[in-house]
């Protein structure tokens, strides 16, 4: 069967089981795609005093964020940025971070995250890929900046926090126009791969748009300005840019910002707001249970509550014991997705009935969201494999990355007639609804971030002692995986374990940092390939002696 015949046989599929009331086709909130700052705008002139954003004990209205976002768009305009322009903000989760990016996109400007945890290595590698001309950070980073300043260029580098830069721009005059469209380059979001150091997957404000529409499509999110979010997921990756920006102010809604998750301020949050929608990992919803007064507090308001399984997994008896704390309230595994696509593509909503989500087997994924197909093909291929079959995910949808900045090469390699392949396993069950067997072949998950043995490796390979490096995962009580380095010195070197690791730990992200073992050589084929299965026998027993 070819691709399209099997895609119309699985449509079929799909269409007997789509849960009641759930369209076929996107709704979209103002009726056709907008921009994501005249999302703002209109939300701003129909209800310009309904709260947009809280942050600890500060309110935005909308006619707040559209007039501040404006005035850093004419602060960023006098500073030289201009359409096409990268900007780059390395900040956590902060009001500053949401009108930035709003300012970023009103000038048609290219939005560049970088993650505040990265270490110097990480950081220039970001800053030289984009080559952004204007960094927005605070204080707490410019240490970073300061150690990684050999291995950049130029770049004029505004401090959020330092009072006069913030206040000067604050009081520029408004930016009266909309420069961005969606079809243009719009954002950079940095991720990982099994080759190389991160790339940039290439998203323009059309797909921000229709993942926000395509998922309220799905899962009935309201789109009357109802919505009210709770983000504690840092905003400087994808999935929290969705809940903690997109979502909210496209919709009309309000996003209630958290710097950092903590169970005592989100039952106050969930309580005081009335959030609609949260998600979390299921050790989150555990600590919440735990609060020992949670059945004294008033979390009905949760419509739509999300667990994402990391290291502790979802299951019936994690439903039942939330459903016992918060009666009517359905806890539901997140959605499918990944940097690529903008996260939200399969969803498990509305099949919750009888834990039918959580008994499946394999992991159960779900349905696409309206206007996004997927397919399980044989690897390399994209011949269709039958169903109930495993072979790769694959995933076509507005949404799917145009390509990776500056690298044709990955882009090829994954991106094939509009379909990102995943390199995930995976099956479609006899009603068309998504399985997911495992991970990217190489991918770890440190905390539910995710790590990839090649970006670690090629950081410690900028280590003048270090010679041939080999990362494997291995498994981790506290953390659910860890990643382990093999490292063979150079010629003459010796370099200890202990003097590698706190080196990774200057350079990288805290959870990249590897378990080091220094040895002699590495097991390696015929073909000269490291036998990396020999390695993780004993990354398990390295990772327990240094435990």
């Amino acid at each position: 069967m070819n691709l399209e015949d099997y895609l119309t046989d699985l449509r079929a599929r799909q269409e007997r089981v789509r849960p009641a009331g759930i369209p076929t086709e996107v709704q979209y909130p103002l009726g056709t795609p907008q921009t994501v700052p005249a999302h703002v705008a209109h939300w701003a002139e129909q209800a310009p005093d309904r709260v947009a954003l809280r942050f600890q004990d500060r309110t935005w209205t909308y006619a707040q964020l559209d007039d501040e976002s404006r005035r850093l768009a004419g602060w960023m305009a006098s500073t030289g940025v201009r359409r096409g322009d990268r900007v780059a903000i390395q900040l956590g989760n902060c009001p500053e971070f949401a009108l930035c990016f709003l300012a970023i996109l009103r000038l048609g400007a290219v939005h560049v995250p970088v993650n505040p945890m990265f270490g110097a290595a990480e950081l220039a590698h970001e800053i030289n890929d984009a080559e952004p001309g204007l960094l927005i950070t605070s204080t707490s980073q410019l240490s970073t900046l300061d150690l990684a300043r050999d291995r950049i260029g130029e770049l004029d580098v505004a401090v959020v926090d330092d009072g006069t830069t913030w206040q000067d721009a604050l009081a520029h005059e408004p930016y009266p126009d909309d420069d961005g469209d969606l079809d243009s380059l719009a954002a950079l979001n940095y991720t990982g791969g099994t080759t190389g150091l991160p790339k940039g997957c290439m998203h323009t404000q059309g797909d921000m748009v229709y993942t926000v529409a395509s998922a309220a499509t799905a899962t009935h999110i309201p789109q009357d300005g109802s919505f009210v979010g709770l983000c504690y997921l840092p905003i400087f990756w994808i999935a929290g840019e969705d809940l903690g920006i997109l979502i909210p102010f496209v919709l009309g809604g309000t996003s209630v910002l958290m710097a950092r998750w903590n169970a005592r301020d989100a039952v106050d949050a969930i309580e005081a707001h009335r959030v609609t929608l949260m998600t979390g990992t299921v050790e989150n919803y555990l600590e919440l249970m735990d609060l020992p007064d949670i059945r004294e507090r008033d979390l009905s308001s949760l419509q739509d509550p999300q667990a994402v399984s990391f290291v502790r997994k979802m299951s019936p008896e994690v439903r039942r014991a939330w459903a016992d704390v918060v009666p009517g309230s359905v806890l539901r595994e997140s959605s499918y997705g990944m940097t690529e696509t903008h996260t939200i593509d399969i969803t498990p909503y509305g099949f919750a009935k009888d834990d039918q989500d959580l008994l499946a087997e394999p992991v159960f994924a779900g349905l696409p969201v309206p206007g996004t197909d997927v397919a399980v093909v044989e690897f390399g291929t994209q011949t269709p494999v039958p169903i109930g079959e495993v072979g790769e995910i694959i995933v076509r949808s507005p949404s799917v990355t145009s390509g990776y900045w500056r690298n044709d090469e990955a882009t090829r390699e994954q991106l094939v007639d509009g379909w990102i392949h995943t390199g995930d396993s995976g099956r479609i069950d006899e009603l068309g609804l998504l399985h997911y067997l495992g991970r990217r072949k190489e991918m770890i998950k440190v905390n539910g971030m995710s790590v990839f043995p090649a970006d670690v490796e090629m950081l410690l390979a900028q280590h003048p002692a270090v010679g041939a490096v080999a990362v494997v995962p291995t498994d981790d009580e506290r953390t659910g995986q860890r990643p382990v380095a093999f490292v063979v010195p150079q010629p003459g070197a010796s370099p200890t374990a202990e003097e590698l690791m706190e080196w990774s730990r200057a350079n990288m992200a805290p959870y990249k940092v590897p378990v080091v073992v220094v040895q002699e050589q590495l097991p390696m084929t015929d073909t000269g390939k490291v036998r990396k299965h020999e390695l993780a026998e004993r990354a398990a027993a390295a990772n327990s002696a240094r435990a």
